[in-house]
């Protein structure tokens, strides 16, 4: 098995856009939330999100005229900005045109819950219409399942594998398991994992509709999204795009590339909607049985775990999934370790989350530090059966020399589960 490492990092999220301010931003807990005008107009209970907000000048420098005349999709820009930057980040040119082939040694994973709704709600109202020819040149790949994976192939001419991931809120910590995988089993030297999702009403107009969004938080955006919290009633929606470069280890010590972190493995289930588990709910020994593979792949003991990246939504399933660690590890009190979650401070991005979270998590590794979890306290009452309240940080706490070995975890509608292991990297 080769070793894998990450080379490189991109990032577009609701509380920074690019690796140097979205690291500020974690160290200082800045929020990424505000009241959306456009979802109070339309009616909506939570009327908070947590949107990117991109300099215009950032997609003028990015792509031609052409493309942002037509390119309608939120969730494919943003997985470009982010692509373009874990690209440059890692120290290889994003000039394809410059090379004569692609380059077969080099693939992505890049996942999406639902990148294209914008083009797709303006399609469908045309053929209504019966305006058919009105539709465009660029509709489908705006559209098609894999129109990401495509354009990001196509822009950097990547030739190993193309694929397209796509399993709700576990997509972006699935995509970074696939493609070190495929470098593990050296059938690629370098693999981009990312994943992204759009924004907007149309977006999260079901979730809504669910009643699985925070309507409490409108009077108050920035502290709206509370995991762990015994105020949570709902997560806040939310949009963007992470992008990590994977690199066989070699490969990347043989061009001095600077490394992250190190992949040392990972796991991925399905909890079959049995034994509790539902379209919505994870079934519990599913989450414990995927964290122990999880261990057993990356060859490590559970008393190893410094910190925990949690999937944390601030919702009731919160509790559950500190109970499901707590299980998995053997690991209660002062002895569990830290966790946190980058949801407090940009909301959920749905499949654009997981990348976004494991940007955060190579950034906290590199720079030894926890980021906070934001709006935590008072804790709920129930996750003080498990951990003690000191291992939810309220503000970042420097870790230098005791950050070693963190996870990320994923989980998703569908009770389909993700869960991956990173460490500092060590020659």
């Amino acid at each position: 098995m080769k070793r894998v490492v990450i080379t490189g990092l991109g990032v577009v999220a609701p509380n920074a856009v690019g690796v140097p301010h979205f690291l500020e931003a974690l160290q200082k807990g800045t929020s990424g939330l505000r009241l959306d005008a456009e979802l109070t107009e339309k009616g909506f209970n939570c009327q908070v999100s947590a949107r990117p907000q991109v300099n215009p000048e950032i997609l003028q420098h990015r792509f031609d005229e052409l493309t942002l005349r037509f390119m309608k999709s939120s969730g494919m820009l943003y997985g470009a900005l982010a692509a373009l930057e874990a690209w440059e980040n890692a120290g290889f040119s994003s000039d394809s045109k410059q090379a004569s082939a692609p380059n077969f040694e080099a693939g992505t994973v890049f996942g999406t819950g639902l990148a294209g709704v914008e083009p797709l709600r303006d399609a469908i109202y045309k053929l209504d219409q019966g305006d058919v020819r009105r539709l465009g040149s660029r509709v489908v790949e705006q559209t098609m399942a894999s129109g990401i994976s495509a354009w990001v192939a196509g822009l950097l001419g990547l030739g190993n594998h193309c694929y397209t991931n796509s399993s709700a809120c576990a997509t972006g910590t699935e995509s970074l398991y696939l493609a070190a995988e495929r470098i593990q089993y050296g059938k690629a030297r370098i693999m981009l994992a990312g994943s992204c999702d759009a924004e907007g009403p149309y977006m999260w107009g079901g979730f809504d509709s669910m009643k699985v969004l925070n309507r409490n938080g409108n009077q108050h955006p920035e502290s709206a999204s509370n995991p762990m919290s015994e105020q949570a009633s709902g997560f806040i929606p939310g949009a963007g795009a992470g992008a990590l470069v994977l690199e066989e280890y070699e490969h990347a010590r043989a061009r001095g590339a600077h490394i992250y972190a190190e992949y040392l493995g990972g796991a991925v289930n399905a909890g079959g909607q049995r034994q509790g588990g539902s379209m919505t709910a994870p079934n519990p020994n599913a989450v414990v049985k995927c964290i122990e593979e999880a261990l057993a792949d990356a060859q490590i003991q559970a008393h190893q775990v410094d910190l925990i990246s949690g999937h944390l939504t601030a919702t009731m399933g919160d509790v559950l999934e500190i109970q499901n660690w707590a299980k998995a590890l053997n690991r209660s009190g002062t002895n569990f370790p830290l966790i946190n979650s980058t949801k407090s401070m940009i909301g959920h991005c749905l499949g654009a989350a997981g990348s976004i979270e494991l940007v955060a998590l190579a950034l906290e590794i590199e720079h030894q530090f926890a980021h906070p979890s934001l709006n935590a306290r008072p804790l709920h009452p129930s996750i003080l059966q498990y951990i003690d309240a000191n291992r939810i940080p309220n503000e970042a706490l420097q870790m230098q020399g005791k950050l070693n070995i963190a996870g990320k975890a994923g989980f998703g509608f569908g009770d389909v589960n993700a869960v991956v292991f990173l460490s500092k990297f060590k020659p």
